[in-house]
């Protein structure tokens, strides 16, 4: 995947190998760093393995994020 073709910043993203939602932090040789959203150390993903999370996927790991501020 050419560098025109990366993920932009701070996109939300899927590992499709695990199934991992993060955000992109960056890019690193040939991986692409992807942070989780509720915290946590950053991961990297060959380019080829990430895909645009679902509108459920990502509206269920945002709400899963706000439930853990909150306590829940």
């Amino acid at each position: 995947m050419a560098e025109a073709s990366l993920p932009a910043l701070r996109a939300v993203m899927v590992d499709e190998r695990n199934g991992r939602i993060g955000r992109v932090m960056g890019s690193e040789g040939p991986y692409v760093q992807l942070r989780p959203l509720s915290r946590g150390k950053e991961w990297d993903v060959p380019p080829d393995q990430l895909r645009a999370p679902t509108q459920a996927e990502e509206l269920s790991v945002k709400v899963a994020v706000v439930n853990g501020r909150w306590g829940r």
